[in-house]
């Protein structure tokens, strides 16, 4: 009767000595923003999707214009490296990135995927930052911003 009341009592020991301490979380925000720039959750950096800065802003009632997809691209990855470099990384520490395209209304709403290979090649695969990340592309309907071709989000690790 002894031994079937001390099971249940080492197995708890055995899970509580075992398990591996919580994983810290710390969200990188503005008050301007709605949703957090980055989140860290213990060694791994989740950069919320960035969309490119307009070449030029909206104004008088006019649109904002964000230029085609190879400048899009090349902005947005300009924010990214920018925020991984407030956090001490660099695009060498990014393990996956997610790009989600438009199609370009002056290409016939075809995608510009060369544009962004452009782009990606200038930070991704070089020899002075040989990392060349996971990657998915997608085509969506439209994003955010309206004429923004471009959205990239990364997953950065810290070893």
């Amino acid at each position: 009767m002894m031994l079937k009341n001390l099971y249940p009592a080492l197995a708890a020991t055995l899970v509580l000595s075992g398990a591996p301490a919580a994983a810290q979380v710390k969200h990188i925000q503005n008050d301007r923003s709605p949703i957090a720039t980055a989140v860290w959750a213990g060694n791994t950096l989740y950069v919320s999707g960035q969309l490119p800065t307009p070449v030029t802003p909206a104004a008088d009632g006019k649109p904002a214009v964000y230029g085609n997809t190879q400048q899009q691209a090349q902005s947005a990855l300009e924010k990214i490296a920018a925020i991984l470099k407030e956090q001490g990384l660099g695009m060498g520490h990014v393990v996956k990135m997610q790009v989600f395209l438009v199609g370009d209304p002056a290409l016939g709403n075809r995608l510009d995927f060369a544009g962004l290979q452009a782009s990606y090649t200038k930070w991704f695969g070089t020899s002075e930052q040989p990392n060349k990340p996971a990657r998915s592309a997608m085509q969506v309907a439209a994003l955010a911003a309206a004429g923004a071709l471009v959205e990239i989000e990364v997953v950065a690790y810290r070893p």
